[in-house]
């Protein structure tokens, strides 16, 4: 082994706590530690990248000149014979550590000095691999993350009462008050004393004398000495609660023990690490519903995800997006260098590419060698599967929802990606595959005293449907919350089915009201179809479990396209008949009282036709995360028709390749906010309204292109489908 100049650089530092380590897979494909050729993790940057066939580990130095990579490789150890393999189970006390499966093999190499053994123990290596080998790594490190978003402050951690301040000597920080154990130690932030935890997971051990402590005195809050790090993080338990807590003031409670956070040093895992790891190893069960096991298969476009907690609904939006040719050809770049940006992990494009990769290659489609190894020869081996940890962590960063760990709605992530998509801007690739599932819908009132009639189209990328609940009678089935099955195009026919909306008429002036219908102007290349399986039991969204039977066969949607207005129909007068709408006074006193804003209240009341406080309220739930559905009703055009025509806001979203039209549209959505209009212009993709109102007939090909087609027969077949397996919407 050589040493080499670069050893010695100003740059050569361990990574601090909070800086990101990926040492477990690359940022630009899914080779990780467990490929052959290991994997490349900068000691300048802790970049992963890949030593294998993409040798992204190079490529990172070609880009940015980081020259000391430490090569990690991880081998299983093979078992003897009669020894039965070690696995992981809801009881299991003693923690089966990675050095027990695992050998690991480590080198330093310099890309510049082309030496791809440097001595480990010259300069300041050493310390660096260390802190390398140790830090947390960056799937554990959000998980983690995540997880303690759910921790709050309680009363007794706002309003700590701590007792005469004293200096605690470091020998007295060492060791239980009550025992002799030297880790795991719990400090009482109120009085200063010194106990040891519970029994914990891993084999750590703990006599709970810290809990016998707080039985005794009433002391509510204490932290875990060996978690607590100099940005500020720390183990906060109150026993008053039984929870896991965090303290805003750690900082301040400290020092009044003479203790110096930013002179703390993290030694042991802390209570969320040694739960996250608990859940990775948990061993996820490859069964169908009636307990028989998967078949497992191979190949290209046959790559598994795996679990990373409650992420089903990710996985299974990314499995159905990836087996369109659209997100293939948009996305899978089999022999083109990943895009040049200095944080992969951090980079759209480059995860997109990822996910595409590791998908439909095929490369990472094999047995996982780690289960044949352990398991016995009547068992089949299944895949390993791949952790879309980094694009989880990119996608939901900053979502009140989706950077949580908690279980989410798959149609509600879809459109997150969606929307992050349409946002998202590549020069080199213009191609948006979001396109494909752009349609029109159009909405038809008809004034039911005089028979005017008025058209709007809307711009939509997805159809959100009802599902008709026929409960079964007890002589059909022994259960009281039984249903009848419905098709699709049962479901359909409810949501195209015509209704009565009580408002006054613009042009008779009479109050009788209007039949309103929807129908489809347009259909898209792909139809994203939800069906709304729930109902409002006593305020409460409760799901149904109705049957919805989705044919193999092609389903003709021909009969749900519009033919758009009739020759000897009249329009109606351009007055937005929403400024007219008197909502139900009940109705919307019962949603008030709910807590909606009168906004979203009015709204609701409008489009389900006034009727009664329980139809808007469905409607309500289906449309909380509408762009404008805090919006006025009907005060789109008074409230800002200044702002749709302020000339340097038009300007500005010009800059960003925003049409003036489209420009001036979303200015006006949006109350001539200009952030807002960006986001409404890439939520509605497509969405100039036509209101045939204001377009003679010649004048009609000035008009936008409507997105989608209308051309028939508008046969479809089915592709995909995401079925949420649960008795609520919550969880499942």
């Amino acid at each position: 082994m050589e040493s080499c100049i670069h050893v010695h650089s100003k740059e050569l530092k361990k990574p601090s706590d909070s800086q990101a380590v990926y040492r477990e897979d690359c940022t630009q494909c899914f080779d990780s530690i467990d490929h052959e050729a290991g994997l490349n993790v900068c000691l300048t940057c802790f970049n992963g990248g890949c030593a294998g066939e993409k040798n992204h580990g190079h490529l990172h130095f070609k880009r940015f000149g980081h020259p000391l990579a430490l090569n990690i490789r991880r081998l299983p150890r093979k078992l003897q014979r009669d020894e039965p393999p070690q696995k992981m189970s809801k009881l299991a006390i003693v923690e089966e550590r990675e050095e027990d499966r695992y050998d690991t093999r480590t080198r330093v190499m310099c890309y510049a000095c082309l030496n791809y053994d440097v001595d480990k123990s010259s300069g300041d290596l050493p310390a660096v691999i260390e802190g390398v080998m140790k830090a947390m790594t960056f799937a554990k490190k959000e998980e983690v993350k995540a997880w303690e978003q759910e921790f709050v402050p309680c009363e007794h951690t706002l309003c700590l009462n701590q007792h005469e301040p004293k200096q605690i000597g470091s020998q007295d920080l060492s060791q239980c008050s009550m025992c002799d154990l030297k880790e795991n130690l719990w400090l009482c932030l109120e009085c200063g004393n010194l106990g040891c935890g519970r029994s914990q997971f891993g084999g750590i051990g703990g006599n709970s004398h810290a809990l016998a402590h707080s039985d005794m005195t009433s002391h509510a809050v204490a932290v875990k000495l060996g978690s607590i790090t100099a940005d500020g993080t720390a183990d906060i338990y109150c026993y008053a609660c039984n929870e896991e807590r965090i303290d805003p003031d750690i900082g301040p409670h400290l020092a009044h023990w003479g203790i110096n956070l930013m002179a703390r040093e993290k030694t042991e895992k802390s209570l969320m690490e040694m739960q996250v790891e608990h859940n990775l190893k948990w061993d996820f069960s490859m069964t169908t519903e009636d307990g028989h096991e998967l078949t497992p298969v191979f190949g290209p476009g046959l790559t598994g995800l795996a679990n990373l907690g409650n992420s089903c609904y990710l996985s299974s939006v990314l499995q159905c997006i990836f087996d369109l040719p659209e997100f293939q050809n948009r996305y899978y770049h089999e022999h083109d260098e990943p895009p040049f940006t200095p944080l992969p992990a951090e980079d759209l494009e480059t995860q997109m590419r990822k996910i595409a990769d590791g998908i439909l290659s095929g490369r990472y489609s094999q047995p996982d060698k780690n289960t044949v190894a352990t398991s016995d020869s009547s068992e089949k081996p299944h895949q390993k599967g791949l952790a879309p940890t980094m694009f989880k962590h990119l996608v939901g960063r900053g979502h009140e929802e989706f950077s949580t760990m908690r279980q989410q709605d798959a149609f509600e992530f879809l459109l997150h990606i969606f929307k992050i998509i349409n946002l998202a801007k590549h020069s080199d690739n213009p191609e948006n595959p979001i396109k494909a599932f752009d349609f029109a819908m159009e909405q038809r009132l008809q004034c039911l005293s005089c028979q005017k009639v008025r058209y709007k189209v809307d711009g939509q990328d997805n159809v959100s449907i009802p599902v008709p609940a026929r409960r079964l009678t007890s002589d059909d089935s022994n259960s009281a919350d039984s249903f009848a099955p419905v098709t699709l195009y049962d479901c359909l026919e409810a949501f195209t089915s015509e209704e009565i909306v009580q408002m006054d008429c613009p042009s008779c002036k009479a109050k009788d009201g209007f039949s309103k219908r929807s129908s489809f102007r347009t259909l898209p290349q792909h139809l994203v179809v939800n069906a709304r399986r729930f109902e409002i039991v006593n305020w409460v969204p409760t799901k149904l479990e109705i049957p919805v039977e989705v044919s193999d066969q092609a389903m003709d949607l021909s009969q749900y396209l519009s033919g758009g207005q009739r020759a000897n129909e009249e329009l109606l007068p351009d007055i937005d008949t929403a400024e007219s709408f008197t909502p139900n006074e009940i109705a919307l006193d019962q949603l008030l009282s709910m807590g909606f804003p009168k906004a979203r209240c009015e709204k609701a009341l409008y489009v389900t036709g006034n009727t009664d406080a329980e139809a808007a309220m469905n409607w309500l739930f289906a449309h909380m995360d509408d762009d404008d559905i805090d919006e006025p009703l009907g005060g789109n055009k008074s409230s800002s028709s200044d702002a749709s025509y302020d000339a340097g806001k038009v300007a500005q979203l010009g800059e960003m390749g925003i049409e003036e039209p489209r420009a001036i549209k979303a200015l006006a959505a949006t109350g001539g906010d200009v952030v807002r209009a960006i986001d409404w212009v890439f939520s509605h993709p497509d969405a100039l309204i036509e209101d045939e109102n204001q377009v003679s007939d010649d004048a009609s090909s000035s008009q936008p292109r409507v997105p989608g087609f209308d051309s028939t027969p508008a046969r479809y077949q089915l592709r995909s489908i995401i079925c949420h397996k649960g008795s609520s919407i919550h969880a499942g």
